[in-house]
């Protein structure tokens, strides 16, 4: 049976963190696309990688380019191009560096991959993503932002430390905006299916909500150089593997929304059904007035990002 062939489109922390880990889960052959400048770079990463197989049991290929052309044929594209925050910057400063980039991207990929699921992971992620579904007119299934399934990993992961109990065993959901004004869903989360409020005091929630609203930017503080790369890539992971394995997973991202939670026209991060059509279903369900309110906040924040990107 032929691989699926997965490119990723940025070949810096994220782009070869995720080409590790796809060789590792063996999802298909890799292409690592960056810029002519780097082509020796993602060549390097690509060899090096290679010859990592032997010790996991992987056959999968892997190429390094800086030719679109090589990226023909795309089943999954995994955007991960532009700078990273630095300390200092929140999203939307990367806002004009990005955008020109996603949509140098976009004109390419629309020609030589019209037919693939596309992951963006870019930011300010609400706004490059809704830029490049704009200016490559690809359908809205075929497009998706990595957004709350980070930040509801984050969520579990900080649950996690506060009770000492498993991650596997902790359920979080977080809906909005990929930045500090997301929507952590407390009433739902859960451990075990015990509800978070009989787990943990109501203050520590609290402290844990706002520090999964700035969790980026603490890793950015201490890194001092880049953003995190370990866990957007896993996450990216996740999602490709949805789509290539049509698992139906339901993930929290940044979906196309066209009616769903009173919003329209703008992709945000919502209960995502992934599977081999894509983006399937969003998972609607009724919010608090809280809430949606919160989630009416965030909404005006992608807004004004989006406005900004003159898409």
């Amino acid at each position: 049976m032929k691989r699926p062939k997965i490119a990723l489109i940025g070949g810096g922390n994220v782009g070869g963190t995720l080409a590790l880990l796809i060789a590792n889960q063996k999802l298909g052959d890799i292409c690592i696309l960056d810029i002519p400048d780097v082509e020796n770079i993602m060549k390097g990463k690509a060899l090096d990688v290679m010859q990592l197989r032997p010790h996991v049991g992987s056959d999968v290929n892997l190429m390094g380019t800086s030719d679109y052309e090589d990226l023909k044929n795309t089943d999954v594209a995994i955007i991960t191009a532009g700078i990273a925050r630095k300390p200092g910057m929140d999203r939307e400063d990367l806002l004009n560096i990005n955008i020109g980039i996603i949509t140098e991207v976009a004109n390419n990929l629309k020609q030589v991959a019209p037919n693939a699921f596309v992951i963006v992971l870019s930011n300010p992620l609400d706004a490059i993503v809704y830029s490049f579904y704009k200016i490559s007119g690809f359908p809205k299934n075929q497009v998706v932002g990595m957004a709350g399934a980070l930040d509801s990993g984050r969520f579990r992961t900080f649950v996690s430390m506060e009770t000492g109990f498993s991650v596997e065993d902790i359920q979080c959901l977080v809906l909005g905006g990929h930045g500090d004004t997301m929507v952590p869903i407390t009433r739902l989360s859960s451990v075990a299916g015990v509800p978070l409020e009989e787990v943990i005091p109501k203050d520590r929630i609290d402290e844990i909500v706002k520090r999964v609203r700035f969790a980026g930017g603490e890793i950015v503080k201490l890194y001092g150089t880049g953003s995190a790369y370990f866990a957007p890539a896993q996450c990216a992971i996740e999602m490709a593997e949805a789509y290539l394995m049509d698992k139906k997973r339901v993930i929290p991202c940044a979906s196309l929304c066209e009616g769903e939670f009173g919003i329209n026209g703008y992709f945000i991060g919502v209960p995502t059904v992934i599977g081999s059509g894509g983006v399937e279903r969003i998972l609607e369900f009724k919010l608090t007035t809280d809430e949606q309110a919160a989630l009416d906040k965030t909404l005006e924040v992608i807004k004004k990002t989006v406005a900004e990107t003159g898409v």
